[in-house]
């Protein structure tokens, strides 16, 4: 039985190629989960995750591109998770938690206390994953306040 290789998370432009590929697979698989009228896929632009004001990481398996997900501040010490995905073939192999862990740490270098998150209603294995390390429901907050299928969750780092 080989080893199985260890999930490297490092920070990526979010206007790369890579980055670009990873958030389409996750807007697909969104589309996918919600194909009602009004499902939103709420945006990230750029300038919310530069140097200073959050990042956007990916993280590799064996030098594949297989997951992704972001941190921005959102207000003093509260910061914001977004676009948290994981190749389906490679889920259950700890690279959402990698990717959750890395971005945790990066909240903190940041100064953020607080950790707030949105994910929707059908991601129960999002849903879990955010369970088993702390985070708990919150009432939605911004842009999610009048979406129907949110679940908002938070975390004192």
């Amino acid at each position: 039985m080989g080893v199985e290789p260890r999930v490297e998370v490092v920070r990526e432009d979010i206007l790369s190629a890579v980055a670009q590929q990873l958030i389409r697979s996750l807007n697909a698989e969104l589309s996918d989960r919600y194909p009602e009228e009004g499902a939103t896929h709420f945006r990230l632009h750029a300038e919310e995750v530069a140097e200073g004001r959050g990042a956007f990481l990916v993280a590799y398996l064996a030098s594949t591109p297989v997951g992704c997900g972001a941190v921005r501040v959102i207000g003093e010490a509260v910061g914001e998770i977004k676009r948290m995905y994981v190749s389906p073939a490679v889920r259950g192999r700890g690279v959402g938690l990698a990717v959750l862990d890395a971005l945790e740490a990066e909240a903190r270098r940041l100064g953020i206390r607080r950790l707030v998150l949105e994910t929707g209603v059908r991601q129960q294995e999002a849903l879990a994953l955010y369970g088993r390390v702390g985070y708990s429901p919150i009432p939605a907050f911004g842009e999610y306040v009048d979406s129907p299928l949110s679940v908002c969750l938070g975390k004192d780092l």
